[in-house]
């Protein structure tokens, strides 16, 4: 466990401390293994964020350890500064025994969520509350040196605004799109430039001066949603990043699969069409070509050029940029009869292709998360309907099909979990 450690939207008293899942050892970068004290250090420290405030003797009932081991490791972790003392239980005999709690300023945890075009920063203290983030929109991706350096300058000066001690942030983690090897830190997607010899978590880390961990956006989300969202309590899960792509995660009783090299979920690019409509993977067909923001977005400029009427159209005609959320806001907000149909469309087929993936996998619930699914009124009644429409009636016919507990944040949640995550010792 013990390693080293725009506009401005601030959200206090946040809580999303249910943390019972755990990454599997791939996913979690250890120079050495962990030693018998630590992994009993991290049992008791994950059992009191889960708990609360608990006195020793407690501790060692729930745990299943003696009384000694708990009080030795419990002091060690006072001294580590991890643990603090909160009161005194109110006794009528004796000495009244000592509570003890998780210090949440112990250590700090950074998670950057980048969007197609939004920058999500969250910071989360020990115990799981999101102390302070802050959404930049005025934010538009580019696969560029410029980018990747905008992020890092963003990542400082949400640092600077914080208020924080920086030396108490122990890990930053940093979601980006596509393959990503979050266990070497390699990026094979994005902010992949041919000078750039080093694994990309290391290239972050020297331009912040902090320690850096990169995910898959999807896959973080995933984790956010099933350790503090609607997939919570679910252990086989199928959940839908509908952005400006398409990204799928997937959880396999209880814990989040990566595949051999962590690159699972990549359905956005599964060979689906028969188009001549180019991928920005670089080939043809996939799905993200014909269910995904980007491809709502390619259909509402051709069809507002067409002459097809929109609230949209006076930004399309001045060349303005039209963003996922636009559209979804032009749907729920103006009720623009194009957008709307449009975002049906894209649910009605997204739906077809996870009756597929409900007939490989048997999950319990499918969640959609991303941008689109803040259009649930729209989104969701199609997806459900092809799902029942083309998946088996035995895998569909309890299934729970639901939208994320918060669309907009999970992304930014599960990156301050994955960093808070990278602190614990690895599992024996």
């Amino acid at each position: 466990m013990w390693c080293g450690a725009a506009t401005t939207v601030t959200t206090p008293h946040n809580h999303f401390s249910h943390t019972t899942t755990m990454l599997t050892h791939n996913q979690i970068t250890a120079s050495t293994p962990p030693s018998e004290a630590d992994i009993i250090k991290d049992v008791i420290l994950r059992h009191c964020i889960r708990h609360g405030n608990q006195m020793i003797p407690q501790m060692a009932a729930a745990l299943g350890y003696s009384v000694p081991t708990v009080a030795k490791y419990v002091g060690e972790m006072i001294s580590e500064g991890y643990f603090i003392e909160c009161g005194k239980m109110d006794s009528h005999r004796g000495r009244k025994p000592v509570i003890y709690g998780v210090n949440p300023s112990a250590c700090y945890f950074v998670g950057v969520d980048i969007a197609r075009f939004a920058l999500t920063l969250g910071l989360m203290n020990l115990t799981g509350e999101i102390v302070y983030e802050n959404t930049i929109t005025d934010f538009n991706f580019d696969n560029t040196p410029a980018t990747l350096d905008r992020v890092c300058h963003c990542i400082g000066e949400f640092l600077s605004q914080s208020g924080i001690d920086i030396s108490k942030v122990s890990m930053v983690n940093i979601n980006i799109s596509g393959r990503v090897n979050s266990h070497t830190g390699e990026s094979y997607s994005i902010f992949n430039f041919e000078e750039n010899d080093e694994p990309l978590a290391t290239i972050f880390s020297e331009k912040i001066g902090l320690p850096v961990r990169i995910e898959n956006d999807t896959r973080a989300m995933t984790y956010g949603e099933l350790a503090a969202g609607n997939a919570r309590g679910f252990r086989n899960t199928l959940f839908v990043n509908a952005s400006w792509g398409i990204g799928l995660g997937i959880i396999i009783n209880g814990e989040l699969y990566y595949g051999r090299h962590g690159y699972s979920g990549e359905v956005g690019h599964m060979n689906v069409y028969n188009n001549e409509i180019m991928c920005h993977c670089g080939k043809k067909g996939c799905l993200e070509t014909e269910v995904s923001g980007s491809a709502i977005h390619r259909k509402l400029l051709e069809r507002i050029r067409q002459g097809q009427a929109s609230v949209l159209s006076p930004r399309v005609a001045h060349g303005q940029t039209i963003s996922t959320f636009d559209i979804v806001c032009a749907a729920t907000r103006n009720e623009d009869p194009l957008c709307i149909e449009l975002i049906e469309q894209t649910g009605a087929e997204l739906g077809r292709q996870l009756a597929n993936l409900i007939n490989i996998f048997n999950p319990e619930a499918v969640v959609v998360g991303g941008v689109l699914a803040l259009a649930d009124e729209y989104f969701l009644p199609p997806i459900r309907s092809a799902i029942r429409k083309y998946s088996l009636k035995l895998m569909c016919k309890d299934i729970e099909v639901f939208v994320s507990a918060n669309p907009q944040r999970v992304g930014m949640i599960g990156a301050c979990m994955v960093a808070r995550q990278s602190i614990f010792a690895q599992k024996p």
